[in-house]
């Protein structure tokens, strides 16, 4: 897959939203009713309504409701694309070519059926009007074959895309509508204020009111070819994480998002409190270029570093729910390396390995962001255990904490010693993280050129052209164990994402790209 240079700045926002300490507006309460409302807190990362522009946590969340895809996953399981709006789906054999088939029956919000056409100009829309989720199909060819058959030809194999199709971002519009309101498959649309306040897409939610600061509401679309939500309206506020769990305590709101493993530790036993592994991999990186390091480009250096964090403690740092991290890949995707091959500390290793490096006392800068948080998890309390993990290695860390804006620059443009970041999936599929090898995004920014490693770029290669789970996964797994032993990268941990929700709210599964499926919730 194309490297993208905008993939950092996306993921930070994302983190940075779960870091909001106030709201940028006051939210509404619920309407009054007998109906079924449900009230949704989180910390607001929001810009677009408009599927082909959004990608930002709560974009998805809201897009997810309202725009149907082609495929998607069912509940919290992304090792496997379902269908969709597609009834089915078929690669060709060489991984370039993917069929699918349309569903019959389904209507957009104003009654119109869904078709081909529909389906061609959403997706050629997203691709070439270049916001930010148009990486997703670079390179991708758009074609109806028929009125029910779409195709979707790559130049190189691409079996990504079918864990690519269900991001919300590549929801299906009612092309007719959008283009009388704007629409068009360049950089010249100007739709997005249209379906910031209307519903172009066939899914159960519509929008009743869009506000980027504040709040979200959604009704349930009386047209919906599924099967009916379980609540008629959807209200998502703009609060910061304090006042979450205030509300979800009182009963002022039944779901709070955005809450670390700290507040949901004294919730009231009334409450549901949902603690699983986010998607979220948060990692160190030695820099490999001499020009800005001297020590961290020194192999037994990093195997020094490797062995010598403890990654129990900081596990136990993360909190309930965590876990940690035997590769770059993530529990929940096809790829990732099994849990009993996380790493342990080996302290007297770490020693032998910093004795092997030739460095007498090496003192090394760690740079990470000051602001910045992931799940509720600060990197602060993070840096001062591996600086005091690797003290006892004989190695000096000094910690450089610097605002996000100034840990970005240097991050993304490799100027880092030592680095602590995270990364989190543009899509589930273990494709998304040959990002780490010599020459990618990653990979540069820790220094680390095209050339560097032969083997391990071979394997990376190998594991992009693979076809079929069995051997993705057997690829993939043999990228992150070549990774480990030889690159300048060491995983640490996933942090928890905790959601709390009130006894009466059922259904409810963390997902790593839409958070939440409000369809799926149910109410008892």
């Amino acid at each position: 897959m194309a490297t993208r240079s905008q993939t950092a700045a996306v993921l930070l926002a994302g983190a940075l939203a779960l870091a909001a300490c106030g709201s940028g507006g006051t939210p509404q309460a619920p309407a009054a009713s007998g109906s079924k409302t449900l009230v949704i807190d989180t910390s607001f990362d929001l810009k677009t309504a408009d599927p082909g522009r959004t990608y930002e946590p709560t974009g998805l969340i809201v897009g997810k409701a309202v725009y149907e895809t082609l495929l998607t996953f069912d509940g919290a399981d992304v090792t496997k694309p379902m269908p969709a709006l597609a009834e089915s789906y078929e690669l060709s054999e060489d991984g370039k070519t993917l069929t699918l088939k349309l569903k019959q029956g389904a209507t957009f919000a104003d009654g119109a059926p869904v078709t081909a056409d529909d389906v061609v100009f959403s997706l050629t829309r997203v691709r070439d009007m270049k916001g930010t989720p148009s990486f997703l199909l670079d390179g991708v060819e758009v074609a109806k074959t028929d009125e029910s058959t779409i195709t979707l030809t790559s130049q190189a194999p691409n079996p990504a895309l079918p864990f690519i199709l269900p991001n919300p971002a590549l929801g299906i519009i009612n092309s007719k509508l959008a283009q009388q309101h704007g629409a068009t498959t360049n950089p010249q649309d100007k739709a997005e204020q249209y379906l910031n306040s209307s519903s172009a897409g066939s899914g159960p939610y519509q929008i009743e009111s869009f506000n980027v600061s504040s709040q979200v509401t959604l009704k349930a679309n009386p047209k919906y070819h599924g099967p009916k939500p379980a609540y008629e309206r959807v209200v998502i506020r703009n609060v910061e994480a304090a006042t979450q769990k205030l509300n979800v305590s009182r009963g002022d709101s039944q779901i709070a998002l955005n809450l670390s493993g700290d507040q949901v530790a004294g919730m009231p036993a009334t409450l549901q409190v949902k603690k699983t592994a986010s998607a979220n991999v948060i990692f160190l990186l030695a820099n490999q270029d001499s020009a800005i390091s001297q020590t961290t480009p020194n192999a037994k250096f990093v195997e020094a570093v490797r062995k010598g964090v403890d990654y129990a403690g900081l596990l136990e740092l993360a909190g309930e729910g965590s876990t940690l991290a035997p590769g770059v890949i993530p529990s929940q995707i096809l790829g990732a390396l099994p849990a009993g091959q996380a790493p342990a500390r080996d302290l007297e290793g770490a020693k032998a390995a910093l004795a092997e490096s030739g460095l007498s006392n090496p003192t090394v800068k760690l740079e990470y962001p000051s602001e910045l948080t992931v799940n509720g998890l600060s990197f602060q309390p993070l840096a001062e255990r591996i600086q005091a993990n690797l003290k006892e290695v004989g190695i000096t860390v000094d910690l450089q904490p610097a605002p996000v804006t100034t840990a970005l620059d240097n991050y993304r443009n490799g100027k880092e010693e030592m680095g602590l970041w995270y990364w989190g999936p543009d899509y589930p599929d273990p494709s998304d993280y040959l990002v780490f090898l010599p020459g990618k995004t990653v990979g540069l920014r820790a220094g680390w050129k095209e050339g560097s490693n032969k083997e391990l770029e071979e394997a990376g290669d190998k594991a992009a052209a693979a076809i079929g789970d069995e051997n993705r996964a057997a690829a993939y797994a043999d990228v992150q164990n070549k990774l480990n032993a030889e690159g300048p990268f060491i995983p640490l941990l996933q942090p928890s994402q905790n959601i709390v929700t009130a006894a009466s709210v059922t259904g409810l599964e963390y997902h790593p790209v839409w958070t939440v499926d409000i369809a799926d919730l149910g109410v008892k």
